[in-house]
């Protein structure tokens, strides 16, 4: 229980500290990959180390989703050409 006490503030820590960009998703996977870590077996350092991985895998996949989908938005759309003036 006192890791993932320790863990959890030193997620928070972290996560007051870096860039939102950089670390995109690592938080979170490493925090839910400590405690499945910590239930299978007490390799909680481990399944943290394997959470942040996956949980900044999944982030740059959602973020690369998204801007595909913004761009065929942007493609679907007629441009308009301008009237003539009278």
């Amino acid at each position: 229980m006192k890791m993932i006490l320790i863990l959890a503030a030193l997620a928070l820590g972290i996560a007051a500290t870096t860039s939102s960009a950089d670390a995109k998703g690592c938080i979170t996977g490493a925090a839910a990959g400590a405690v499945a870590g910590h239930y299978a077996g007490h390799h909680a350092v481990l399944g943290a180390i394997a959470g942040c991985y996956a949980g900044h895998h999944l982030a740059q996949r959602r973020k690369e989703q998204q801007n595909n989908s913004q761009r065929q938005e942007n493609n679907a759309q007629p441009e308009q050409s301008p009237s003539p003036a009278h």
